[in-house]
């Protein structure tokens, strides 16, 4: 293992990874064969691919697998959802050292380009129409983000409240059950609905959501600040400057790599 690649995956997040990475019974034919690329390796390759931005062709040969194997891990691993429970078992280890705030959260949306199209992009109102999809993200008190979610760039941030919400998924807790909900939740303008102050009493969430003509966004920044911050250290993940995957669960599997290295980092302080 390269000293990148050890950078990329330390100990620590390896063995988190390899709670979640499903199994792979190797079938080797007669006679031997080649042996299959080891799974560390492929993940620091597809980290790399995460960070840097380059292309999957881009992926330098000093990982080990060449970047068709890194590509089909890559893809594999997204269709079985790993980086969804991966961004799960980190936010578990958070939960267990009390490191997340539940005491009140922030939510925010973020647009990128969408340079193939696909499914969960539409003309972005902001981009001269261009194709886009947009980044919703759910953060804690101190900016650790929770929940993420993807939607077509001209999809209002109203209507992916309620899915970004419903997405927190039950966190282990230092002590007590699994919690999901924080007890308020700051917002700006965007979602300032009636029906969506309700859902969220509903649900045991205190709304503090910028009122249009009466409420100054200045004010209310003091607290919403810190998903503006998480914004700006997913730019660290610079494959998500732009959208390069057709395939929404694509995309997706780079936001929660993003919001589990944000986390992962958390972790190692």
């Amino acid at each position: 293992m390269t000293s990148l690649a050890e950078r990329l995956v330390p100990d620590e997040l390896w063995e988190l990874f390899r709670r979640v990475v499903p199994e792979t019974v190797v079938i080797r034919p007669q006679g031997g064969g080649r042996r299959r690329a080891g799974d560390r390796e492929c993940l620091a390759a597809i980290v790399f691919v995460a960070t840097s931005g380059c292309s999957w062709r881009q992926v330098p040969p000093l990982f080990g697998p060449a970047w068709p194997t890194v590509y089909r891990r890559f893809a594999q691993w997204s269709q079985a959802r790993v980086w969804a429970r991966l961004h799960r078992v980190i936010l578990d280890e958070l939960g267990v050292r009390g490191e997340l705030d539940w005491s009140r959260f922030a939510v925010d949306s973020v647009s990128v380009r969408a340079l193939k199209g696909g499914k969960l992009t539409g003309p972005n109102p902001t981009d001269r129409g261009k194709s886009g999809s947009k980044i919703h993200l759910a953060v804690d008190r101190n900016g650790l983000p929770v929940a993420v979610a993807v939607f077509a760039a001209n999809t209002h941030d109203s209507l992916a409240l309620q899915p970004l919400i419903t997405s927190i998924p039950p966190v282990r807790s230092r002590r007590g059950p699994r919690r999901r909900c924080p007890g308020k939740l700051h917002g700006d303008k965007g979602y300032d609905y009636p029906h969506l102050r309700q859902w969220l009493r509903e649900r045991g969430i205190t709304p503090r959501i910028a009122r249009r003509g009466i409420d100054s966004s200045q004010r209310l920044g003091r607290h919403r600040w810190v998903v503006e911050r998480t914004m700006s250290w997913l730019n660290g993940c610079r494959r998500l400057h732009r959208r390069y995957e057709r395939k929404p669960e694509h995309f997706l599997a780079f936001t929660a790599i993003a919001t589990s290295l944000i986390n992962y980092r958390r972790l190692t302080k």
